[in-house]
């Protein structure tokens, strides 16, 4: 044995871990675990801490957000726990917030979350950065409790946006105070608002969450609306290992469930329908999404990968009916799996390898595999799959893509002329006025 290995076996035994030549080091694996403060590694407890919430008969009565609320704090105090939603429907005049470590369990299609109608005003006075306060020009409609978003044109002029979500905690008049401060102006030359809207279920900077078996009603009709990158029907940022179950999302006049910058978020089994924006919008750089069994049909994108999405699985889903894009891969979304889905009748195009801002900012490296994507496009033209500007690396293989309408002017696959290494393979491509238009030079 060499002088080094020698002293550093006793070391290796103390840790519990061991050492064969330059093999690296691993952890023994925990057989029967205790709970220990700080340690994730915990015993499969038989039952664990419960909160009821309903109309009636239940630990926290009350059909709105505040028992929900409630529940969900109790349930985080005690180190974590399960919310379980009764059959009912609950009127929601702001979010619940969620906390790490807690589950919230539904009864299905019997306990709906629906969004109250939102009313909008201007703001007649000033509020600077600092401050915690609006004025508003009607205040009817709003309360002491409700969620709000905050928005003023930018002050150079510009379309850009200051956006803030905020709950209303006291009154005098007209006069509001925020729960939080303002880090932006909303001054009244600025065309200042204040709109009743929110997420119905918002977590940020929380993990090991769950929902599940449980449906949302954004109530379209009788709300603004509001994009996905602020607000969704679930609203997640900067979170991780976050498990989306069972959910029906639907009716949102925005997204339907949209994460931003979360990491190991797991959707399976949820139906998201009938919102303005995106079924399922998996946000900037998020990393490691599975998304797996869902039902995404009549959004405007069924799944929309944004910004620097990596190392993510969208699979087995059935996405039908969105009014432009079935599947949306873009702006540094790269080494992703997109296979199994059942894509039809997507509005203009079935799956789309989008280019945003110039060199640099493809989706490379993305698999497309045996997918069906059936009758992408209008009354005239669509393309079933196409690869933008200079996305490299892309494998499409074993797909069924295929017209059953009359051709028109339609396309099976469309490759742009500055994209590079993109591979088809053991396609069935069908139907369509030109099966696959490749644009590069020879």
């Amino acid at each position: 044995m060499r002088r080094r290995q020698f002293l550093a076996a006793p070391l290796a035994l103390a840790a519990g871990v061991r050492l064969q030549g330059d093999e690296k080091p691993k952890a023994l694996e925990v057989t029967d675990p205790r709970a220990t403060s700080g340690d994730p590694v915990e015993p499969n407890w038989e039952s664990g801490n419960t909160v009821t919430v309903g109309p009636k008969s239940a630990d926290m009565v009350g059909s709105d957000q505040k028992a929900i609320q409630a529940a969900v704090d109790y349930v985080a105090r005690l180190g974590g726990g399960t919310v379980r939603i009764l059959p009912g429907t609950y009127r929601m005049r702001n979010a619940v917030y969620l906390r790490s470590r807690v589950r919230i369990v539904g009864s299905g299609l019997d306990s709906v979350l629906i969004k109250e109608p939102s009313v909008k005003t201007k703001l007649t006075a000033d509020s600077d950065w600092y401050e915690q306060e609006i004025t508003l020009a009607d205040p009817k409609g709003f309360e002491v409790g409700d969620g709000i978003y905050l928005r003023a044109q930018n002050a150079n002029g510009g379309t850009s946006l200051d956006r803030h979500l905020r709950t209303l905690v006291a009154r005098s008049g007209n006069r509001f105070k925020l729960d939080k401060m303002l880090v932006g102006n909303f001054w009244v030359g600025q065309e200042a608002t204040a709109t009743t809207l929110f997420a119905i279920f918002d977590g940020m900077h929380v993990s090991d969450v769950a929902i599940e078996n449980i449906t949302l009603d954004g109530n379209r009709a009788n709300n603004e609306f509001l994009n996905g990158n602020y607000v969704g029907c679930i609203f997640l940022r900067e979170s991780n290992r976050i498990r989306l179950r069972g959910v029906t999302s639907r009716n949102f006049n925005g997204d339907a469930l949209s994460w931003q910058v979360c990491h190991d978020v797991v959707a399976e089994d949820c139906h998201s329908h009938d919102c303005a924006g995106y079924g399922m919008h998996a946000g900037s750089g998020s990393q490691r999404t599975v998304a797996a069994r869902n039902r995404l049909e009549r959004n405007d994108i069924g799944f929309f990968f944004c910004w620097g999405v990596r190392w993510s699985v969208c699979e087995s889903n059935t996405i039908l009916d969105n009014r432009r894009f079935g599947v949306s891969v873009g702006h540094k979304d790269t080494d992703n799996l997109v296979r199994r889905n059942d894509i039809q009748r997507s509005g203009k195009v079935g799956v789309l390898f989008r280019q945003e801002h110039g060199p640099g900012f493809s989706p490379n490296r993305n698999r497309l595999e045996d997918n069906r994507i059936l009758d992408s496009g209008g009354s005239e033209d669509g393309i079933g799959v196409k690869v933008e500007g200079q996305t490299q690396s892309v494998g499409i293989a074993r797909n069924e893509i295929r017209e059953t309408r009359a051709s028109a002017k339609r396309i099976g696959v469309k490759i742009e002329p500055e994209t590079k290494d993109i591979r088809l393979a053991e396609n069935r491509i069908e139907g369509f006025a030109q099966a696959v238009v490749d644009l590069r030079k020879a």
